[in-house]
């Protein structure tokens, strides 16, 4: 099985460290394909960025869940345990992974905007 990353984080207001959503997104669900298997993050756990916090197994491949900001995770989303397919249903909305209470207002302004996302994933798409 191929193995690759997964990093999205939905955006929040500038000025806010509130939780922050973790999950992927639709050009990521797309890519993955079927989704069978989640690993998801335990609540209380303390990560920095880059961390992985899971997995999310498909029938194409097996991708961890890397977290883009450091933090404390403060839910994860049991649905996906009894239904996986979530994520590829709803992959932006109902299958987010987990919440976290961002610890670091410059890695959170150091993430992409959802514009920056959309043309990434345009030019990488281009690309293949």
């Amino acid at each position: 099985m191929q193995t690759k990353q997964i990093d999205v984080l939905t955006p929040l207001p500038p000025s806010s460290l509130l939780p922050g959503t973790i999950g992927i997104s639709q050009y990521a669900a797309s890519a993955l394909g079927d989704v069978v298997f989640v690993e998801l993050p335990t609540v209380d756990l303390e990560v920095s960025a880059g961390d992985s916090i899971g997995a999310v197994e498909s029938v194409k491949s097996a991708s961890d869940i890397m977290t883009p900001v450091s933090g404390v995770i403060v839910e994860a989303n049991s649905v996906l345990e009894d239904t996986p397919s979530t994520i590829n249903k709803s992959p932006e909305g109902d299958g987010w992974l987990a919440k976290i209470k961002i610890s670091s207002k410059a890695e959170f302004e150091g993430l992409k905007s959802a514009e920056e996302y959309k043309k990434f994933t345009e030019e990488a798409e281009e690309d293949h």
